[in-house]
Formats: structure tokens, sequence, C-alpha cells
């Protein structure tokens, strides 16, 4: 079993920046990548990044260039460095990670204002 937790949602100005981070707890042994999703109000949950264990990313197109996720495997935490924040971009964002099975957070507010 893993727990994640989310801190770091807000709000924020268009083209602002927030930083979340997100502290795994439980089988940490386990995780073999970490990351984040969104789901914005009437759309499906969609991904945003994910790092595996070796430091390996990968980013959703829509957010090319002005995230950043980083990891921390010492401290069992990942983090999502966002820049040039959109309107767009105003979603719950949930921090996921994949050992055996999928975990979730409970997801943290992300709002951009116009």
């Amino acid at each position: 079993q893993v727990h994640l937790v989310e801190s770091g949602g807000g709000l924020v100005q268009a083209g602002g920046s927030l930083r979340l981070s997100c502290a795994a707890s439980g089988s940490i042994f386990s995780i073999k990548a970490m990351g984040w999703y969104r789901q914005a109000p009437g759309k499906q949950r969609e991904f945003v990044a994910t790092v595996t264990k070796d430091g390996s990313t990968s980013y959703a197109d829509s957010v090319k260039g002005r995230f950043t996720i980083s990891r921390d495997n010492a401290k069992n935490t990942v983090s999502l460095q966002m820049n040039s924040l959109k309107p767009e971009d105003t979603a719950v964002y949930y921090c996921w990670s994949r050992s055996w099975l999928d975990y979730w957070g409970q997801g943290t507010q992300v709002t951009v204002s116009s």
C-alpha cells in the first residue's frame, strides 16, 4: 500500500507560477514511477507528467516547456513546478504512483484566473 499526500495548490493569475509537491509513504520501495494527472470540471482525468525511478520524464504536449517534474528518491517526494500558467490549467491535480498497483492522492485544486 502506498499513501500519497499532495500540497501546494492554490489561486494564481495567468502567467504566474505554482509548485505542487507529493509525499509518498508506505510501501515506497515498490514504487516504479510517480507523476501528476489533472481533472478539470466536466472533463476526464488527463495525464500531465511522470517520472520514473531512474529519472526519465514524460510530459503532456499541453504543458511541455512550462511544467517541470522532479523526484527526490531519498525523500520519497515528487514535485511539479508550473510556470506560465494559463486559465486552461485550472483543475484538480492528482499525485499518482505505480508499483504493483496504481495509487492516487486526494488531489489539490489549482485555479488560474485570467
